[in-house]
């Protein structure tokens, strides 16, 4: 016998009050892909926005390697310290085989992990582009409405695709390794474009004066690139080690002061507007999940799919002029 859905009413009512078991069964309601599981995280994530939008959210992105959950783990602890609430949302790489998450971000947070004040949910990216999963946005919201103050968003690496984070954050925060020249010619410019703040990790020991160099070299690039999201904050360019927790305090200082520049608390801010605007963003990006759920469902374009597939493979027929004549024909029968 499968498990009874929780009520929305009911887990609305746990999960504000800072239930962590019900935070984390929230999560797995609005992952799910089943009809009955979206129909009851509608209703709940109605009943809980007045509660959300209290936080300050951080997109954390950077290559492989750079030390993203080494970081995580040294900040969480510093600022669950400091009296603050941390949930992280890790997107690890995902099986397009098989669906499952390739990496374990969670265990490589053991400290963090077991931190009172921190939560820790690794959902995997399946096929999602952008680096974050089909269901980050909700998932944010719930964690706000349990009382988290701080939400940070890992994503799975940085590429032209890995971009989503950045319009779901306040603050998008890009790690980079020491190596100066080399790494800054590999990097794309874009993504360098839309950081607020750029973290050069493992300056310690023997990587610490390359550290330096990079950074000075990072800042002298943003000078060129020019632009920010506002003229009230200029993205800067900071050293850290994971490591050894050199730094840390310091990143926390920086997203403190770009929050107040960004007028957090002021409804007609930049920060306001930058919110407005990933509000937006979601809602186009669930009108055209929403269309092409719709395509799917409907009998006769299922009929039919196959044989258009075929043709364009075949090179017989543009996938643009075929997925035009699908939609309208799905159209023309809804009007019907």
């Amino acid at each position: 016998m499968p498990p009874r859905i929780p009520s929305a009413e009911d887990l609305a009512a746990r999960l504000t009050a800072g239930d962590r078991r019900a935070l984390a069964k929230a999560i797995t309601l609005v992952e799910s892909g089943r009809d009955d599981h979206r129909t009851v995280a509608e209703d709940l994530l109605a009943r809980i926005m007045p509660q959300t939008g209290r936080s300050l959210r951080v997109g954390l992105s950077g290559v492989p390697g750079v030390g993203k959950s080494t970081f995580i783990e040294a900040f969480g602890g510093h600022v669950t310290a400091l009296g603050h609430r941390l949930a992280v949302l890790a997107v690890d790489p995902s099986s397009k085989r098989s669906g499952g998450s390739i990496l374990g971000d969670k265990t490589r947070m053991e400290e963090l992990a077991r931190n009172p004040a921190a939560f820790i949910r690794p959902s995997p990216a399946g096929e999602t582009l952008g680096g974050v999963a089909r269901r980050t946005r909700e998932s944010l919201l719930l964690c706000e409405a349990a009382g988290f103050d701080v939400i940070l968003v890992e994503t799975v690496g940085v590429g032209q695709s890995e971009t989503a984070v950045a319009e779901m954050t306040d603050l998008f925060v890009l790690m980079l390794l020491p190596g100066g020249g080399d790494e800054l010619q590999g990097l794309k410019k874009g993504i360098v474009e839309m950081a607020d703040l750029l973290l050069v990790n493992k300056a310690d020991g023997a990587l610490e004066r390359e550290a330096r160099r990079a950074a000075a070299e990072y800042h002298g690039a943003l000078n060129l690139l020019g632009g920010g999201p506002s003229q009230r904050w200029k993205p800067s360019v900071q050293t850290c080690s994971a490591a050894t927790g050199k730094g840390i305090p310091e990143a926390w200082e920086a997203m403190e002061r770009f929050r107040d520049a960004m007028g957090a608390d002021d409804p007609d801010s930049p920060f306001a507007r930058r919110r407005a605007e990933q509000a937006s963003s979601w809602l186009r990006e669930e009108l055209a999940a929403g269309l092409l759920q719709a395509l799917k469902r409907d009998p006769d374009l299922a009929e039919r799919l196959p044989d258009v597939e075929a043709e364009v493979a075949a090179g017989r027929r543009p996938a643009t002029v075929a997925a035009r004549d699908l939609v309208e024909a799905f159209l023309s029968r809804r009007r019907a």
